[in-house]
């Protein structure tokens, strides 16, 4: 097992994008040899060791590589972008993007995390121990597509567009969320433990189950007696009719 761990220097107000850092850019490195890896500083570049503390521990393949990042990391985005293995663990809040695109592996963050949180992403598991910000498991605007596979697990609460554009995958949310929770959608499962405001707008496929008080349901949705999942009895509604949808949404 290889374990990595980072911790900033000093507070930064000036965004750090570290899409670099990642397991699969980190297994096998030296310490010395993962301080001068690459990342974005404002409008420049520079090493990881001078942002960081970094220290490694043994030697393994991105498999059994696992990054722990201590601290507050709020103004560094896409951790763990496009990772493919391996475990990202962040004891704190984290920025934008984290996790996007991923393929594999597991994050844990034991903080709040910004928006876009594994956006389109493919596999993999995010396990979010805080609040998120908007976009969770979206897709960027313009891609008609969002969230491909995977699962995000959020054991609090969401800002707007939970799932939007989502294709595949699996989101549970343990709290409420914002408004529009899996516009546009075209696949995938969302389980919302909360609240929802006008969910599934124009859904054309997937699944939205929802064991929370739904304000504003859309009127473009076709009730359709009940379904029982894991004994639990749902109104079951399809659409959404105005797109020709044949999404199905529980309502407990």
């Amino acid at each position: 097992m290889q374990v990595v761990k980072l911790s900033l220097k000093k507070a930064n107000k000036i965004p750090i994008e570290a899409d670099n850092v990642n397991p699969d850019n980190f297994a096998g490195k030296t310490t010395e040899e993962i301080k001068a890896i690459p990342v974005l500083y404002g409008n420049g570049q520079c090493p990881l060791g001078d942002l960081f503390n970094v220290e490694a521990e043994g030697s393994d393949s991105v498999e059994n590589t696992k990054i722990v990042f201590e601290g507050d990391v709020s103004r560094v985005k896409r951790i763990g972008q496009n990772m493919s293995a391996g475990e990202i663990e962040i004891n704190g809040n984290v920025d934008m993007h984290c996790g996007s695109g991923m393929k594999g592996g597991k994050v844990v963050i034991n903080g709040d995390a910004d928006s876009w949180l594994g956006c389109e992403m493919a596999g993999g598991e995010i396990i979010l121990n805080g609040n998120a910000s908007y976009y969770v498991g979206a897709g960027y605007r313009g891609e008609s597509c969002g969230m491909r596979g995977g699962k995000i697990t959020v054991n609090g609460n969401t800002k707007d567009y939970l799932g939007e554009h989502m294709c595949g995958g699996e989101i549970l949310v343990k709290g409420d969320v914002g408004l529009l929770p899996a516009i546009s959608n075209n696949g995938g499962k969302i389980v919302i433990e909360g609240k929802a405001t006008m969910p599934a707008s124009e859904m054309k496929n997937g699944t939205v189950i929802i064991n929370g008080e739904v304000s504003d349901l859309l009127p473009s949705y076709k009730e359709e007696g009940t379904e029982e999942v894991e004994g639990v009895t749902y109104r079951k509604f399809v659409g959404d009719v105005n797109v020709g949808g044949k999404g199905v949404l529980l309502i407990k």
